[in-house]
């Protein structure tokens, strides 16, 4: 099925047989699954989802709710005192469930700041997922223990980091892929319109995710682009999908149609998934001050998880000792994030040192020497017992 942005049933006239494009007007938005929970025939795409049985799509399920219940309980950390700052994935879920359960584990995973739900699923340590936040650390988790790099502030950088590392698989004959997530908000710096000019030049296996959730910070996206999104990647001649970022069956078909164009040596594709940021930009921002509320609750009748629940409703698998099960695991992951979060080590003082350079560095041990007699003037003892033990 092809809609619009309010979910209502669109045309599919003009769309290109390969792609499911829309020619001249623009990108028709592929929606699978229904707000009403009512899965819909695609001809292009259903073939993408032939293995997804029953079992699959409860488990797809407890992923979003699981998710949702992490990034609940990481706000409320944040608003404790426990968490310096959190970035809110709320009503995202269905775009990050979708994208990474489609991966290999030989993918390469490159994302900005709010793929938390990303990192749960590849399988990172809960308190790794806070570490960063809480600041411990300044990454959170070693990326080849998961094959998904640390959360990347800097906005659109990671689409650098994911080209050149596409560049490299394609030098090395490799048939994995790398993927990068970014904001719609990400769309207008310079190094996401770099990188897709590389990306395509080189024809590198990359796919380009961009959660279009509407909002970057308090600029609306259409103050940023006058047309979709996706037609920044057909701009670079890179195959360009649009999807409902709310239905996890269409964001993991998708996904996978572009990660098998990448495995096929046809370079980069650019995913638009059009979804909704339902919470503030991070913890720190106030979306009340720039945001109808009518936008919020018009949003929330889309919400990924309440369709999901109403197709297995329908096909009746959502029991009560499913949902039971459910809550229970997603309580049970909350209780290991806070507990995680809590428990936490401080770092000490010298840890800033580590993990700079993967071999020893002079220019960085003088700083490190000069930094340790710096802390020794204050007369603390455990700087100078962690110095003696890195000699």
């Amino acid at each position: 099925m092809v809609t619009d942005d309010a979910g209502q049933g669109g045309t599919a006239a003009g769309r290109d047989n390969k792609t499911g494009h829309q020619g001249g007007a623009g990108h028709s938005m592929v929606q699978l699954i229904t707000p009403a929970g009512e899965r819909v025939s695609h001809p292009e795409y259903d073939p993408w989802l032939k293995d997804v049985s029953d079992e699959q799509l409860c488990s797809l399920y407890e992923d979003l709710v699981v998710i949702r219940r992490i990034d609940k309980e990481a706000t409320a950390l944040q608003r404790q005192g426990e968490l310096g700052l959190w970035p809110p994935l709320l009503g995202q879920e269905a775009s990050q469930v979708g994208s990474v359960r489609a991966l290999r584990d030989d993918d390469f995973i490159f994302p900005s700041y709010r793929e938390n739900g990303v990192a749960y699923c590849r399988g990172v340590d809960l308190a790794d997922i806070l570490r960063v936040w809480r600041g411990a650390a300044s990454g959170g988790w070693d990326p080849y223990t998961v094959n998904m790099a640390i959360p990347q502030i800097v906005i659109g950088a990671q689409t650098l980091h994911a080209t050149g590392y596409a560049m490299g698989i394609q030098n090395d004959g490799a048939d994995s892929a790398a993927i990068v997530y970014f904001g719609d908000g990400a769309t207008s710096e310079g190094d996401v319109n770099e990188a897709m000019v590389f990306a395509a030049s080189f024809q590198v296996p990359l796919v380009f995710f961009c959660q279009n959730n509407h909002w970057a910070i308090s600029e609306p996206v259409r103050v940023q682009s006058h047309t979709q999104l996706v037609d920044r990647g057909t701009g670079f001649g890179i195959p360009s999908m649009r999807v409902d970022g709310n239905d996890v069956l269409a964001v993991m078909a998708a996904t996978r149609v572009a990660l098998d164009r990448a495995r096929r040596g046809g370079g980069p594709t650019f995913i638009e998934a059009v979804t909704y940021r339902m919470g503030p930009h991070t913890t720190a921002d106030d979306p009340t001050r720039y945001r109808d509320a009518n936008e919020l609750e018009d949003w929330a009748a889309k919400d990924p998880i309440g369709r999901v629940h109403a197709l297995l409703d329908r096909k009746g698998l959502f029991t009560e000792e499913f949902e039971t099960g459910v809550r229970t695991k997603a309580d049970a992951v909350a209780r290991e994030l806070r507990a995680g979060c809590i428990g936490m080590p401080d770092p000490e003082p010298l840890d800033v040192f580590k993990h700079v350079y993967s071999t020893p560095n002079s220019w960085l041990d003088r700083q490190q020497d000069h930094y340790s007699r710096y802390l020794a003037t204050f007369g603390d003892p455990e700087v100078a017992t962690q110095e003696e033990g890195a000699r």
